[in-house]
This record gives structure tokens, sequence and C-alpha cells, in this order.
């Protein structure tokens, strides 16, 4: 079930939205996947999004890397999604926790996630708390990072494309922390 935790809309009208709720149902242009650099979607919300949308999110995965190569930490890749709701799914690459420049690399995941929805016309996106599952990324520090760099990514784009981010966690303890670090954020 989706439940929306918080809702606030910018001056320009986006929206900024945290949802509990399973991200391969939300009803969005394009989620985002917390991916590997290889785009090997085996387990956490790579392997959801793979059970749920078919095999031909992982097919459509193997080529790009076939012809662009890896992904680099902090970059991001599209591919269609399948039979998901969703149109596409941007798969950006996220930091391993006690890699180094951690930070950067994951506020660089989330602007190139927002800049190829934007790109490609996209009116809305859903991301989950990237490296913040088994990447070992400590959660409130991703919850403060995300919605930073979102926040700044809209305000920067005030007639962009992208009118609408969620930030999707299926988890209770993920979803409250990043309510409550946006009602902070965001807070008149």
């Amino acid at each position: 079930m989706r439940e929306v935790l918080f809702e606030q809309a910018l001056p320009s009208g986006a929206v900024i939205r945290v949802v509990q709720g399973d991200l391969t149902q939300e009803p969005v242009d394009a989620i985002v996947n917390a991916a590997n650099e290889h785009l090997a979607h085996g387990g956490g919300v790579a392997g959801a999004i793979v059970r749920r949308g078919g095999y031909v999110i992982q097919q459509e995965s193997d080529a790009w890397v076939k012809v662009h190569g890896p992904v680099r930490t902090g970059g991001a890749a599209i591919t269609g999604a399948g039979a998901l709701p969703a149109r596409y799914v941007i798969h950006a690459v996220g930091p391993v926790w006690g890699s180094g420049g951690e930070d950067d690399k994951l506020a660089n995941a989330v602007r190139s996630a927002l800049a190829l929805a934007e790109q490609r016309g996209l009116r809305s996106i859903s991301l989950p708390g990237i490296s913040s599952g088994i990447f070992g990324f400590p959660k409130e520090r991703c919850a403060q990072i995300m919605i930073r760099v979102a926040r700044e990514f809209l305000a920067a784009r005030p007639a962009g494309a992208l009118r609408e981010v969620n930030l999707c966690n299926l988890d209770a303890l993920t979803a409250r922390i990043f309510q409550a670090e946006t009602q902070r954020q965001m807070a008149p």
C-alpha cells in the first residue's frame, strides 16, 4: 500500500513528496534503481525491479553496458521499464560506504538521475534511498543529501519538465527518516 508521508510544492509549483510504498508500483514516468556499475540486477531494489518488470530490463541493461561500458559511481543510465507502471528505469550508481568521497558520489548519482529525467522531458520520478541498503550508506545522511540535491535541482529549473520528485522507500524506518529530514529542510 502506498502512503504519502509528506508533500510540499516549491515556489515553481514542482512537488517533492515522501512516500512509503513499493517503488515498482509508483505511478510516475521513471523510477530510479539503486544500481551497481555493471547494472547487474540481482538483489535488493534492483532485483525487485526485474522480478516485477521482467527480464527485458536486465537485457536492456546488459546491452547498455555492452555499448557504453560500466556506469561510473555517481552516474546513471536509462532503460525501458518492461511491465512496470513507469515508462523508464533510471539506473543510478551510488557509492559503497567506506569507498571515499561518498557524499559527493551520492549527490552526483541523484543529480545524474534527475538530469536524465529532465533530458527526456519526463514529468515525474521516484527515487529510493540510494546506497542506504546493502551499500551501507547511513540512512540519515542519505536523506539529507538526496533531499538537498532534489530541492536544488528543481529550484534551478523552475520551468523545467520535471515537476514531481518522489522519495519512495518500502521499509517504514527509511521512509520515516526521509519524512523527518524533508520536513526539517522544507520547514518555513
